[in-house]
């Protein structure tokens, strides 16, 4: 059997854990900039806010409710996540982390007599632990496992959170019951050729006489995911493997037309991501710099640019990797023009210890060394201490986050106090 669980509201659930007044109150989670809404409590939903909304879309609602708002805080919530992960490793060795609120578990060579009584106890012991509500899914696929989770968390009045697909009967009734723009991998587009076709549920899906078209539009992944909502396991569990392109890109807080600035944030997303490289013990042989301009702004001309260059060596240093991403920059910044954003992508990546090395050019060997002395202080520390002259020693991330919560687990200094009488 597999299992899917995920966290309820995840991000207003975590700012939640150290501010339990906002139980049972609207409360929202803003994106980047404090741009769209991308969490809501239950309260907001039932008030009408939108998923996705442009927070000045909903102001006006969100005055009128008094709906609690914050900026997007993703040292608390990937600390949070990490915790999460490591309760349910408690409960199978098979973990894998789909996404920071959502993770499959399978149990593979385990007995156990009931999986409702079961699920009911990982979800008691992660909030009693961390304060966090999550729904599970019990089904024979991962697919399925994914409408079931749909199912405990849609009726928490009759499942208390935790659904099981284990009978023929529960596995028609809940593909019936799953529309086909809810299924696991189908996305608007392929829904509206779907119901074209009228296939409008997950169970439409599954008959035989939608199998060619299936087939055509999806190909593999098509059979498979027929094959998943069958009840034949065809998806196993994935290993965690080394990223093939690492991204880091931002919008920032208003828009930059001086050089300088510019420089300074695409050397701290170089930076960024030459230390994701070192993290899973990689190294690049190519670096593209991606700026954009406001689309919004445009009248119909081109917004966005793109530069790729070669590196003449393997390298995960932050040195080489800004030096590649400055030059770029200079080739494609235009003087007086307003960029919107930017990013560094790090590609044609190869572990570490497979790197080619050059006969007559290579890498200074004293930027390694560097590199390992920035890496063990912010390991220390769990703060970027050490940086680049051309980076901003105060920030790394430069956003708009008028509403930001403390860091109540990353930072020493923002820790919860608790004042007793």
């Amino acid at each position: 059997m597999y299992a899917l669980v995920d966290c309820n509201n995840f991000y207003v659930s975590c700012e939640r854990v150290f501010q339990p007044h906002l139980n049972g109150k609207p409360v929202v989670v803003l994106s980047n900039n404090d741009g769209c809404i991308i969490s809501r409590s239950s309260e907001a939903k039932a008030l009408g806010i939108p998923m996705g909304a442009p927070e000045f879309q909903v102001r006006n609602l969100i005055r009128q409710h008094h709906v609690q708002v914050f900026s997007s805080n993703y040292a608390l919530y990937g600390d949070l996540s990490h915790r999460v992960m490591k309760i349910l490793e408690h409960y199978t060795p098979n973990v894998e982390v789909y996404s920071i609120d959502e993770a499959f578990l399978h149990f593979s060579g385990m007995s156990i007599p009931d999986l409702t009584v079961y699920g009911s106890e990982i979800q008691y012991r992660i909030l009693k632990w961390l304060s966090i509500p999550i729904g599970i899914g019990f089904a024979p696929t991962k697919a399925l496992s994914k409408v079931a989770n749909k199912i405990a968390k849609k009726f928490p009045e009759r499942t208390n959170g935790v659904y099981v697909i284990d009978t023929e009967e529960k596995r028609i009734k809940a593909l019936k019951w799953t529309k086909i723009e809810d299924v696991w991998g189908i996305g608007f587009r392929l829904t509206k050729k779907m119901q074209a076709r009228n296939i409008k549920t997950a169970y439409d899906f599954t008959l035989p006489h939608n199998e060619a078209f299936i087939r055509k539009e999806m190909g593999v992944v098509g059979m498979r995911l027929k094959y998943e909502l069958e009840g034949k396991s065809v998806l196993e569990m994935e290993e965690p493997k080394a990223k093939k392109n690492i991204a880091v890109t931002r919008s920032f807080e208003r828009d930059i037309s001086d050089f300088n600035e510019l420089k300074e944030r695409v050397v701290t997303f170089a930076s960024v991501c030459s230390e994701k490289l070192r993290k899973q013990n990689s190294c690049c042989n190519a670096v593209i710099l991606y700026l954009r301009k406001d689309k919004f702004k445009a009248n119909g001309e081109r917004y966005s640019f793109y530069r790729i260059q070669t590196l003449p060596f393997s390298s995960n240093t932050s040195f080489s990797i800004s030096q590649a991403a400055i030059a770029m920059l200079k080739d494609l910044y235009q003087d007086g023009v307003a960029y919107k954003k930017a990013g560094v992508i790090v590609t044609e990546i190869v572990p570490s210890s497979q790197r080619q090395f050059k006969l007559f050019e290579e890498e200074n060997p004293k930027y390694q060394k560097l590199m390992e002395v920035m890496d063990a202080v912010q390991a220390k520390t769990g703060e970027r201490k050490l940086r680049l002259a051309s980076q901003d020693l105060k920030r790394t991330w430069k956003m708009k986050q008028n509403h930001l919560s403390k860091r109540y687990t990353t930072n020493f200094n923002e820790l919860l106090e608790v004042k007793c009488k």
